[in-house]
Order: structure tokens, then C-alpha cells, then sequence
């Protein structure tokens, strides 16, 4: 082996430090029953009856009590709507999905111009809070103002779930939130499961309705930049401790449909820097497995050593990357070979149907890709 090597994985070993070094999560408030009449929380929910239930008990449950609960039915074909009006939510039925909009974004808009609240909190429907989670939220808001997004804390139950360890290392790292430096660089975006902004700040940019924002599968990076861009601010925090959710319970073909549905976009819209970076990360991750086996295989034990040594250096900080950001436990870092696999698969199925096919499955609807609508 060219001695040149372990130096270059360990190289790219230390860049995973470098995109997922500190990730901020909200903490206690010292007033937990402040502004609690100014929230208006808005679900955008298509076919969510069995997610949901789990939110609004959350909610129901919370030290600080919003104004308001509005969950917008996206044309769902199970029971989301008759289930948030027996739960007292106000439930608004989408109109018809207009010429170049995408449903996530058009039902945020609806919900938005129903609000009542002065602070708008969006929350996705598979989401659900700790009890003092919202509180913990419009703290972490009051302190930093703008567009205050979170990346929900990942709780999975099945083996199949801890597939996504590494989708969910490269949207956290590729964010640019949660390097080094901190809040001196700009995030690429908001995170989409939990955003919260001003009624006055949302309608200034032009919210969900703005032309860059209303077609977009990825509509959260695409409103953080409008915010960006309107000289707003712009957090990343993880939602440890406040905010949780459960992806893609339904089965491993959920999980696919899920992450191919929008991660070659969010790969497209990444900084040079930063897709740099995360591809020599990853490839390092492989590069030292196929040294490890190659050198196994000719029973060279001085690269043997050096390459377990570098194995094990992987292993250890991918599980503290998977310890802030869900309850993975220790097995999918030490055999991050398997969700390393099944992640460049889904991935290549997102770039062919996103690039290419032009067109991704998504609860029942074909969703056109940007590209496509232009």
C-alpha cells in the first residue's frame, strides 16, 4: 500500500469534524409561559392520520399552550381531517394545487393566511414535541430572531430505520450551520420539519408563495435563502430534547420513496466547499474498508494494523455523530458499511428520477421536478 495513503483517510477522517462539529439545541426557558397566546401552529398533513395523532397529543401535553392548531388537509384519502377536527385543531381544506405550486408549500401558505398568531410555528406532521418542547423552541426564537429552523431529533424502533444513518449525517453536515465557526457562515437554508418565524418577517420575503419557494420539493432550503436574502437571519439548531420525529414508519419502501424524493436536490444546491468536503468524507469511509479488506486478504499485517486503527477511528466518530441526532446506538457505526451502501444507492435513485425521469412518487402523487416546470 503507497504510504501516502493512511495520511489521506485520516485527512479525510478529520473533515467529518470539520461539517458536524457543535450542533446547538434550544434549551430550557426562563419564563416557559411567555407569548404563548402570539403562536399559531401550522401542520401541512396529506394522508397523515396515523402520524398525527402523535403530534397533536404532544401538543396537548406541552407546559406552554399556542394560541391555535391549524392543520391544513392536503386532499388526504384516509381520515387526517376527521381526526384533527375531533382533536379541536382548526383544520382547512386545501384548495386545488395551482400551476407550479407543490403541495407542501401551497398548504403552509393556506395555514399561514389562516393564522391568527403573530409567531408562526410549521411543523411537520410526523413530528412530535417533548413537553416542554415548545417552550424550549420560542425560546431559542426570541434569542436569535429571523428564521429559526430545526432538524427533529431521530427516534426509530425498527431495524430497517437505522438505514438513514447517513442521510441523516450529510443533511445535518451539509447544511454549513454546524462547522467550527458557527453562526459566522451562513447556512445553506432552513431545515423543513420545524420552521419558526414573525407573521410580519414570513409575509415580507413572500413566505411559501414566493416564485423561488412554491414548486420547490425542498421548500425549506429555498425559504431560508429568500430570508437570507431579504438581509433576514437564518439558525440551524437539532431538536435533542424538544423536538422528535419518527421517519418513515410505514416500511423500507417508504424510507427509499422518502430520501429520493428530494436528496439529489439538496446535493445540488450544497456549496462546492461543502459537497467537497462531504464526498471525501464519504469516500473515506469506503476508501479505508477496501484497504482494510485488500490488506486482510494479502496478510499484510503492518497495513492491517494502520488500517483497523484508521476502521476504528471512522467507527467511533460516526457514532458520535449518530448520538447527537437520533437513537441509532452503536451498530450502525460499527458496521457503517451497510447504511453507507444503502445510502449511494438511494441517492443514485434520487439523481435519476430528479435529473433525469424528471419526476418523483411522493403519497400518491407524482411530484414534476423544478427543471421539468421550467
Amino acid at each position: 500500500m503507497n504510504t501516502i495513503i493512511p495520511f489521506l483517510l485520516f485527512f479525510f477522517w478529520l473533515l467529518g469534524f470539520v461539517f458536524l462539529w457543535k450542533i446547538p439545541n434550544p434549551r430550557k426557558s426562563g419564563n416557559p409561559n411567555k407569548g404563548s397566546s402570539e403562536v399559531s401552529i401550522i401542520i401541512p398533513a396529506r394522508n397523515e392520520e396515523k402520524n398525527l395523532g402523535f403530534l397533536i397529543h404532544s401538543l396537548k401535553h406541552q407546559t406552554l399552550k399556542p394560541l391555535e392548531v391549524i392543520v391544513v388537509d392536503d386532499h388526504s384519502e384516509d381520515g387526517t381531517a376527521a381526526f384533527a377536527g375531533g382533536e379541536d385543531c382548526v383544520v382547512v381544506r386545501s384548495d386545488d394545487l395551482p400551476e407550479k405550486w407543490a403541495g407542501k408549500p401551497w398548504a403552509c401558505w393556506q395555514g399561514a393566511n389562516k393564522a391568527a398568531g403573530d409567531i408562526l410555528l410549521f411543523l411537520d406532521a410526523d413530528t412530535f414535541l417533548e413537553p416542554d418542547g415548545l417552550s424550549r423552541i420560542l425560546y431559542a426564537y426570541r434569542e436569535k430572531r429571523g428564521l429559526l429552523s430545526i432538524q427533529p431529533f431521530h427516534q426509530m424502533k425498527k431495524a430497517y430505520e437505522r438505514l438513514s444513518a447517513f442521510f441523516n449525517i450529510v443533511a445535518m453536515g451539509g447544511m454549513k450551520a454546524f462547522t467550527p465557526i458557527g453562526d459566522k457562515l451562513r447556512p445553506l437554508g432552513a431545515f423543513g420539519p420545524c420552521m419558526v418565524c414573525s407573521r410580519e418577517d414570513y409575509f415580507a420575503v413572500g413566505g411559501h408563495s414566493h416564485e423561488r419557494v412554491r414548486g420547490e420539493i425542498l421548500e425549506s432550503l429555498a425559504l431560508g435563502k429568500e430570508f437570507l436574502r431579504a438581509n433576514g437571519k437564518v439558525h440551524c439548531y437539532g431538536g435533542k430534547d424538544s423536538i422528535s420525529f419518527r421517519m418513515y414508519p410505514a416500511g423500507l419502501r417508504s424510507l427509499i420513496e422518502g430520501f429520493s424524493k428530494g436528496f439529489g436536490t439538496g446535493a445540488n444546491a450544497m456549496s462546492l466547499g461543502s459537497l467537497l468536503m462531504m464526498v471525501c468524507w464519504i469516500f473515506g469511509c469506503f476508501s479505508v474498508t477496501r484497504h482494510l479488506i485488500q490488506s486482510a486478504i494479502l496478510g499484510n499485517m503492518t497495513d492491517l494494523f494502520w488500517l483497523a486503527l484508521l476502521d476504528g477511528l471512522y467507527v467511533l466518530q460516526i457514532h458520535w455523530m449518530l448520538l447527537r441526532i437520533g437513537n441509532f446506538g452503536f451498530l450502525p457505526a460499527l458496521l457503517f458499511q451497510i447504511p453507507l451502501v444503502f445510502f449511494v444507492f438511494v441517492f443514485g435513485l434520487s439523481l435519476l428520477r430528479i435529473f433525469f425521469m424528471r419526476k418523483v412518487p411522493w403519497k400518491g402523487r407524482i411530484v414534476n421536478t423544478p427543471k421539468e416546470r421550467s
